[in-house]
């Protein structure tokens, strides 16, 4: 693959499972995710936290495979949480979809969402290197 992780050393190392950086050579295809939310494939917003989280990292993971692409091609990731208390329960799901990619990562808490029901928000944007 094409994505190599930087690391700087004048900078402040990783502060969880991430990459400071994500570096992508060569020709290839870019992928920018719209935020996904707890919302199932039915359209119905599921209850709680962690299903939301949950259901937010599928929806993720199911475009990026209708892009022919894994989460090992994220180069970044974001996530918006509403309530400060969810932050301790983030990593776990996350590492349950992600496993051992390190993605560039970006956590932040907001005031609210698009909709007032939603209690969090997953972006992405992934490379997928041209075959040689």
């Amino acid at each position: 693959m094409s994505n190599r992780i930087l690391a700087a050393a004048e900078a402040a190392p990783p502060l969880g499972p991430y990459s400071l950086a994500i570096a992508s050579h060569g020709p290839g295809t870019w992928l920018h995710i719209a935020g996904q939310v707890g919302v199932d494939p039915g359209g119905k917003l599921v209850d709680g936290f962690d299903a939301q989280a949950r259901q937010a990292w599928s929806n993720l993971v199911a475009v990026l495979s209708a892009a022919g692409m894994q989460v090992e091609h994220l180069v970044k990731v974001s996530t918006f949480l509403t309530r400060p208390s969810d932050l301790p329960l983030l990593g776990p799901i996350r590492a349950d979809f992600i496993g051992e990619a390190r993605p560039a990562s970006t956590v932040l808490i907001v005031q609210a969402l698009a909709r007032p029901e939603w209690l969090v928000e997953i972006e992405g944007i992934a490379f997928l290197p041209a075959s040689a």
